[in-house]
């Protein structure tokens, strides 16, 4: 896109007020063009369902809707070939497209302007841009559930050490721990969703602050531009930020999620630990040590989580001293805010093909098993089921695990006879307890780890999508 210097005798929006024009560095200072611009094509389509409703309530006449129509549709065309001249004179979105307007279409364009105020423009222009943001956003979501539930259901029955404290725990299923992320995007889709119902009314013809005093008719520009509603308050209209704060606090969330998917990849990928492997096309080598494979895309998007958090902690901050109703202020809400979208959705559209180079090492998995008397809880739910108070047999177990701590090996590498020694009540059913295949279809509740109970799940789970 191009620049343009407007003449400098063109009249400016405000040069009534002034004696002198404003300085360069001024305009540089206060200028958002360079980056709300992305708004242009939603600030068309509004200004359209403005127009046309200036039109119906005969505020603005026939002539001058079929001359807006016809160059917003120029001026479209020119910002979507990459064509129209961008000025830093003309401050923002707005005024470029205004002055664009007016010069192809000469008065009608400068009556579109009738009865609102950039004030509720841009509140407009940037619910409109959200509100389809947070589709695509949501759209990102859902392909990447769809493939965690792909690789979950390729390992829902294998065995992994679950963790706790980062110590093994108990023994769970691959699939089973993938299903974790699965229902933490479930929850920011409906985040997502939520906030898009605030997100999803109109500002547009509550004006600077106090509404306007033409016959306006804010139903019919909310049906065509499809808002659920109009913003009740003129005041909260124009000033009101808070769903943007929302959006970056949802995002939060979704960067929270993958950072945490992050970090379980990365010591995953350790060959300390060596549970899977990530495909060559997420990782890069070392500059210096040729046999290194870091896995980069991890490691960056646990560091944007922090972008993100930056984004929100800004945002807040930017609204916590505004006084009613709109202030300069606000134009710092656009950039935490795009930048948001963007991070969120580059992280999304890239861990789903992630999730997709995922290669699975099962055995390295199953060692680890072995390594942490994964098994015990499950020997004291079977004393307690001979009978044993779960305390007692809570004491019983750590004595058995302290013995095979001291000779070296696992519990079930333990004789009947040798167990005995810590419960009388132990028989020969305990072999099958003390396995992992056991643990596990123990496990066979909603909610459980059993392999049988992760196929079900995955079946509800792509019922959802």
């Amino acid at each position: 896109m191009t620049d343009r210097k407007d003449d400098s005798s063109a009249p400016k929006t405000w040069s009534g007020r002034f004696n002198e024009p404003v300085s360069e560095l001024v305009k540089r200072y206060t200028a958002s063009v360079f980056f709300d611009r992305r708004l242009a094509l939603h600030d068309i389509r509004g200004s359209l369902a403005h127009a046309r409703m200036l039109a119906r309530q005969g505020i603005i006449a026939p002539a001058d809707l079929a001359a807006i129509e016809s160059g917003m549709a120029t001026i479209r065309g020119e910002i979507e070939r990459g064509e129209f001249a961008w000025s830093l004179d003309d401050e923002d979105v707005h005024l470029n497209i205004e002055k664009r307007l007016t010069a192809l279409v000469g008065d009608a364009g400068k009556r579109l302007h009738t009865g609102r105020s950039r004030n509720d423009q841009v509140a407009t222009d940037i619910r409109l841009w959200l509100r389809d943001t947070i589709d695509a956003i949501d759209a990102l979501l859902r392909d990447y559930q769809r493939n965690l539930l792909d690789l979950a259901e390729a390992h829902a029955a294998t065995p992994m050490p679950g963790f706790t404290h980062l110590q093994v725990a108990q023994p769970v299923t691959f699939g089973h721990h993938l299903l974790a992320y699965f229902e933490m995007a479930r929850r920011d889709r409906a985040r997502l969703a939520d906030c898009r119902k605030r997100v999803n009314q109109l500002p547009l013809g509550a004006a600077a602050l106090a509404g306007t005093s033409y016959p306006i008719d804010r139903e019919f520009v909310a049906r065509e531009l499809g808002f659920d509603g109009v913003c009740e308050n003129s005041l909260d209209a124009v000033s009101d930020r808070d769903f943007a704060i929302e959006f970056t606090a949802a995002c939060a969330l979704i960067m929270t999620h993958a950072s945490r998917l992050s970090e379980e990849l990365i010591l995953w990928m350790s060959p300390r630990v060596g549970f899977i492997d990530l495909a060559d096309r997420f990782c890069t080598g070392s500059s210096i040590m040729p046999q290194k494979k870091n896995p980069d895309v991890p490691e960056l998007a646990r560091g944007k989580t922090g972008r993100v958090n930056g984004h929100l902690v800004a945002l807040l901050t930017l609204m916590k001293a505004q006084p009613l109703a709109y202030n300069k202020d606000n134009q710092e809400d656009k950039e935490p805010l795009f930048d948001t979208a963007d991070t969120v959705a580059d992280t999304l559209r890239i861990f789903a093909d992630l999730v997709t180079g995922i290669r699975v090492k099962p055995e390295a998995m199953a060692a680890a098993l072995r390594q942490g008397y994964a098994t015990a809880t499950d020997l004291a739910d079977y004393l307690v089921k001979k009978g044993l108070p779960f305390r007692d047999a809570h004491e019983a177990v750590a004595r058995a695990v302290r013995a095979a701590e001291a000779r070296g090996c696992d519990l079930a590498d333990f004789s009947v006879a040798e167990l005995r020694r810590f419960s009388p009540l132990i028989e020969e059913d305990v072999k099958s307890v003390l396995t992992v295949a056991g643990s596990l279809a123990a496990r066979a509740h909603i909610g459980g780890t059993a392999p049988a109970q992760v196929q079900a799940a995955i079946a509800r789970a792509r019922q959802t999508l």
